[in-house]
């Protein structure tokens, strides 16, 4: 078997920042409690791994459970500015590790929001960065998953459709999306609210590792008689690289650990591999080993 890796893949700068923060914590508050804010990143043997160093998870419905003796990392989703400031009424340390892209959709929210713009995001509801920079919103606030709620966002009567825009100037729009959201659907979205939202601002925030992933998975798909992508079962842009993947190659598959590698991979001849952002480079390594044989 012959098995190529994609030119693009595995742990994105946000998230290896986010892995390293938590790793200097536990090293260097070993008297103390070290937490994440939520699962750190949507990996399970990373999560595993850094467990075994001592990092715990903590939901944000038991922020009243700490105190000064507890160290909170933040992932790289980021928070909301209101989470922020119980955590720090606590007492307790904070250890920010938003990634910096986040940051910036962040505070283009703020400022826009501050401005009197609504803000509609294109993301994953419930994704814990689309309820981050939800909190940075001062007034309405929209999220769309895809070009179908859009439309239906368009005709809800919350949102002021575009003969109302022109003759209500001030009524003004933010349109930006989830760093990792798909960006063949953003473009959709995009280009439909601009038909018919008048006063409409749109700012592409996907990250460019997010855009290079894709693009590296299409040029691997025309070279491979199957792909394995690698990664969280919850990883937002770990799905989309499967869905990518299954829509150009027949024998496609989505797998977390080495050992979940169907049997029937082992009859193809050329075999591609590539991983979500949150995937450790140890994982990915162990997936080719496997495939080898090894």
């Amino acid at each position: 078997m012959n098995v190529i890796k994609a030119d693009t893949l595995g742990y994105c700068m946000g998230v290896r920042r986010a892995v390293e923060s938590a790793e200097v914590a536990l090293k260097e508050y070993k008297e103390k409690k070290v937490y994440s804010l939520g699962s750190l990143i949507h990996n399970t043997v990373a999560l595993e791994e850094l467990e075994q160093k001592g990092l715990r998870v903590l939901e944000e419905k038991d922020l009243e459970s700490i105190d000064s003796n507890t160290v909170v990392v933040i992932r790289a989703h980021g928070i909301s500015p209101k989470v922020k400031a119980k955590i720090e009424n606590q007492k307790a340390s904070v250890i920010d590790a938003t990634c910096p892209r986040v940051t910036v959709s962040q505070n283009r929210v703020a400022e826009f929001s501050s401005k009197g713009y609504g803000i509609i995001l294109a993301g994953d509801k419930g994704h814990a960065e689309v309820e981050g920079i939800r909190g940075f919103a001062l007034g309405n606030f929209f999220c769309v998953q895809n070009l179908e709620e859009a439309r239906e966002l368009v005709n809800s009567p919350e949102l002021k459709k575009t003969e109302s825009l022109k003759n209500s100037p001030e009524e003004k729009y933010l349109l930006l999306c989830q760093t990792t959201f798909s960006p063949q659907e953003f473009e959709k979205i995009s280009d439909f609210l601009k038909t018919h939202i008048s006063n409409l601002e749109v700012i592409n925030t996907i990250c460019p590792a997010t855009q290079q992933r894709q693009d590296a998975l299409e040029r691997l798909c025309k070279v491979v008689d199957g792909v394995v992508v690698v990664g969280g079962k919850k990883s937002a842009n770990t799905i989309r690289l499967y869905q990518k993947a299954a829509g150009f190659v027949k024998n496609a598959v989505h797998i977390e650990k080495a050992d979940e590698i169907p049997d029937f991979f082992k009859n193809l001849k050329t075999v591609g591999v590539t991983a979500g952002a949150s995937t450790p480079d140890n994982v990915i390594d162990e997936v080719v080993s496997r495939l080898y044989g090894q």
